[in-house]
């Protein structure tokens, strides 16, 4: 593990660059993905076929691919960026698609007559989803909205691999490429470096889920 040992000044900065990618993914996701979400099951029939035109073709697209469009294809038709911005954008897109099915899948859990007793006393449908339904759905889809943060950090590598620079992908190709060392402990270290952001938040995910199962 000398390779690792001798250089953790690098795998520590590619750290931070890559946990600052996961947060800003995991922020942005769950965000966008709400409003999918709230698209999806709007009474609203434009939106509905947004919500569902978006999730269809997100998620049945390779993330690869749809690295690739935001990387390459953008700056061909005169959109001009930094690969962190393509990366970091493209990962929140793809990963909002399925944050919006956990989600969804959590307001279908609600049981109808919430929505019928907040239409009886005047809410609007925003007022329904964001005070009524929405909380509820949040509890019952922590575990698949979890798994599916948890797969966004470990795509955050695949971000790296389109020339974001300075995460721990790319500082372990630069390793391996400039000063011709080892890739088997090289990249050890970068699974070492994934595991540990990947590993707490797995944790702190259970720890919500059963501080959840508590309350209800």
């Amino acid at each position: 593990m000398d390779p690792v040992l001798n250089n953790l000044d690098l795998y520590w900065s590619g750290f931070q660059r890559s946990l600052g990618i996961c947060l800003i993914g995991m922020v942005g996701s769950l965000i966008l993905g709400t409003i999918i979400a709230a698209f999806r099951v709007s009474p609203v029939p434009p939106l509905r076929v947004f919500g569902t035109a978006y999730v269809t073709l997100i998620r049945n697209c390779p993330l690869t691919v749809f690295l690739f469009f935001f990387a390459f294809g953008f700056p061909e038709i005169g959109i001009n960026r930094s690969y962190y911005f393509f990366g970091v954008t493209a990962l929140v897109i793809y990963t909002s698609a399925f944050v919006c099915e956990a989600l969804r899948s959590g307001i279908n859990s609600v049981d109808a007559g919430q929505a019928e007793a907040s239409r009886a006393i005047g809410l609007t449908f925003t007022q329904s989803l964001g005070q009524v339904i929405l909380p509820q759905a949040f509890r019952s889809s922590i575990p698949p909205v979890g798994s599916v943060i948890i797969a966004m950090f470990k795509n955050s590598a695949v971000v790296g691999a389109f020339g974001v620079g300075g995460d721990l992908w790319s500082n372990g190709q630069n390793l391996i490429s400039a000063q011709g060392l080892a890739a088997v402990p090289v990249f050890t270290g970068v699974a070492l470096g994934y595991l540990a952001i990947t590993l707490p938040a797995g944790f702190l995910l259970a720890l919500v889920e059963r501080k959840v199962a508590i309350v209800r």
